[in-house]
């Protein structure tokens, strides 16, 4: 019995799904304009305090993922099975790192008292805690997309090991790549609203 597949359909769900997530984060970042440009200076005194370096690296670790999984892509076409497995275990492998060093990032933050009603942080100009308040929310909830395309990521892997994922029929790989690709679009956006701010 053959299985029903409908890819077209598959893909305008995926880029309907996308549109979605553009408005979500869209919002955020009209909430994040309209509150930066009321308060300029505390925007840009709670910018200066993030770790440049490390949201640069985190930059480039993203490009870096959205690469290798474009190279997954062209290796199930050409019926390269084993290397397409390697390259979307490197996207999961450089995800992972993604969050290492947002974790690391954020505790630091956390040891300081730089967190949502923490106590430093309510010691501060009503700006910078907006500043501080948006920082750990779209950095938080692009955080939990990461960890979601991870695990479409491992499905995926999964399914190129059984072979179910192959030249012509690799419409659920495309479509994990999309989702990958937007979030880490997103993070491009949030770069320089975010560390960039000062």
């Amino acid at each position: 019995m053959s299985v029903h597949r409908d890819d077209l359909g598959a893909r305008i769900g995926m880029w309907l799904f996308l549109f979605t997530e553009m408005l979500l984060f869209g919002g955020l970042f009209l909430l994040y304009s309209a509150y930066r440009s009321l308060h300029p200076l505390e925007f840009h005194a709670a910018g200066s305090e993030l770790n440049v370096a490390l949201g640069v690296f985190n930059t480039l670790v993203l490009l870096t993922s959205s690469y290798t999984l474009a190279l997954s892509l062209t290796a199930v076409e050409k019926g390269q099975a084993q290397l397409a497995k390697r390259l979307v275990a490197a996207t999961i492998l450089l995800g992972t790192v993604f969050l290492i060093v947002k974790g690391f990032e954020w505790s630091a933050e956390f040891r300081h008292g730089i967190y949502p009603n923490g106590p430093e942080l309510l010691k501060r100009a009503p700006g910078e805690v907006l500043f501080f308040g948006l920082y750990f929310t779209m950095t938080g909830l692009h955080g939990l997309h990461i960890l979601a395309g991870m695990a479409l990521l491992s499905v995926a892997l999964l399914k190129l090991a059984k072979g179910t994922v192959k030249r012509g029929e690799s419409i659920f790989l495309e479509n994990v790549g999309l989702y990958w690709h937007l979030v880490d679009v997103i993070w491009i956006f949030l770069l320089p609203l975010f560390y960039l701010a000062a």
